[in-house]
């Protein structure tokens, strides 16, 4: 029987893993909002669907992805397929769901683990956190939980905007961020399918939160480039959403992974993550 995976919103994270499963033999089946993200779900190795639109056929999948953003009222595949979900719960080995770190809320800079009780500040992270209850909720479905930090990779993270200009270092005593290579996100969720264990929350992130500026200051060391202007939290112009991230300061510890799913990471740190990306890996 081929595993059949079946991703919602198939975006950067859950792109990253197709490439991964593809070379294991898997069929994989894509959502995207419109045409213009079919190529990148091919190049993915992925079949593109958009949706909404199109009822989705879930006959032989056996596992299932969610990527799509939720809404102050929850998980949009849910409210829209969560009836038919529920009717099949036997048919799937393994469902992942792609949270966000954001669920913890502000913890001054202490550490958190899976065992941290969410209190989100932020509404990303309360809509967050009211889409994982849903989908744990759902009787007998093989619910995964994934508590992604900020993700960077190829294609995203510095090194664009560096070259772009503008770039400033916001500069908040204090303030540490997780982050997370979108390979080491996929070689988590890999884990998981290869070894499920329904109703398990992971972090995902690398082994070193560090101060934003660091980061920024590091890849344009790498690039040879002066060091962008650092300016004070206080003084920053800052958009709505950016404000929020610099709200919530924490450390999130990343044991379970390690512990649980065997996982080695392959970028602990964002300076080997950064080195990575200049040499084009």
């Amino acid at each position: 029987m081929t595993n059949t995976l079946f991703s919602f919103g198939h975006g950067y994270s859950a792109q990253a893993l197709s490439r991964t499963l593809t070379l294991q033999g898997w069929r994989i089946i894509g959502t995207t909002r419109d045409a213009k993200g079919e190529t990148a779900i091919e190049d993915s190795g992925a079949e593109p669907v958009i949706w909404p639109g199109r009822y989705p056929n879930l006959d032989g999948v056996t596992h299932l992805l969610i990527s799509t953003a939720p809404t102050a009222d929850g998980d949009p595949v849910l409210a829209a397929l969560g009836d038919d979900i529920a009717k099949r719960a036997a048919q799937f080995t393994w469902v992942g769901y792609l949270s966000t770190t954001a669920v913890y809320g502000d913890h001054q800079g202490d550490w958190v683990d899976e065992t941290t009780p969410p209190a989100p500040t932020a509404e990303r992270g309360r809509w967050r956190m009211r889409a994982e209850e849903q989908w744990l909720d759902v009787p007998d479905l093989p619910v995964h939980v994934f508590r992604l930090a900020g993700i960077y990779g190829p294609g995203r993270g510095p090194f664009s905007k560096l070259k772009r200009g503008g770039l400033r270092r916001i500069i908040k005593p204090g303030q540490v961020f997780s982050r997370i290579h979108v390979d080491d996100i996929a070689q988590v969720l890999a884990a998981s399918m290869a070894t499920p264990n329904p109703g398990t929350v992971y972090n995902v992130c690398d082994d070193e939160p560090v101060p934003p500026q660091d980061v920024i200051g590091y890849a344009a060391e790498l690039q040879g480039l002066p060091l962008p202007p650092a300016v004070s939290y206080d003084e920053a112009d800052l958009t709505p959403m950016a404000r929020s991230f610099y709200n919530e300061n924490k450390r999130v510890r990343n044991n379970r992974i390690k512990d649980e799913l065997g996982v080695r990471l392959l970028y602990p740190d964002y300076r080997v993550g950064l080195e990575a990306l200049m040499k084009g890996q």
